[in-house]
This record gives C-alpha cells, sequence and structure tokens, in this order.
C-alpha cells in the first residue's frame, strides 16, 4: 500500500491590471498565502517572471490517499478559477512517492 499521495498542480495565470512587476507580486503573495492557507499547499513561481502579466506556479500537497489528493487539486483549479486574475492553462498530476519515474 503506497505511503500517501503528491498532488501537482501547475498553473498560468493571466493578470490583466498587472501594471508593474510590483503589481504582479502583490497579486501573487495573495494567491501564494491563500491556497497555502486553504488546502495545506506548499506554492512556488516557477516561470514567467519577467513578465508582468503571466505567472506559472506549481502548487504541492500531501494526502494519505489519492482521492483527497486529487479532491485538493480540483478545490484550487475552483478557487484559481473565482478570483479576479484569468486561470489560463492548468494541468494536475496525484502520484505516490512509490511510483517509477
Amino acid at each position: 500500500m503506497p505511503s500517501g499521495y503528491v498532488g501537482i498542480l501547475t498553473f498560468d495565470l493571466h493578470i490583466p491590471d498587472g501594471a508593474s512587476l510590483k503589481g504582479k507580486r502583490r497579486h501573487l503573495l495573495h494567491t501564494k498565502a491563500q491556497l497555502e492557507r486553504r488546502f495545506g499547499a506548499s506554492v512556488a513561481e516557477v516561470d514567467l517572471h519577467d513578465l508582468w502579466q503571466r505567472s506559472r506556479l506549481t502548487m504541492a500537497v500531501v494526502r494519505r490517499d489519492h482521492s483527497a489528493a486529487r479532491q485538493a487539486l480540483e478545490d484550487a483549479e475552483r478557487y484559481l478559477s473565482a478570483q479576479e486574475y484569468e486561470l489560463v492553462a492548468c494541468t494536475r498530476t496525484v502520484m505516490s512517492p512509490e511510483d517509477d519515474l
């Protein structure tokens, strides 16, 4: 039996009112804090650092079973879709640490 599951959500955001990197950073800090608080996730900006209105982030959660990890990712995606920015792209992966890579 697997010893837990890791859920990974990678998503792109478009921030239409982003007029500077400082404004983008403000949006991202809030978004990361909310995902961490609501879902117990770890979140990092992984790409598109130098663009004012775009960002790519990856979120990871650890859960005891596969369905709980999948549900956390679905809930996070739903949360992101309801914000003032646009969720452009999103990919979900759930894996066990024992999975062969």
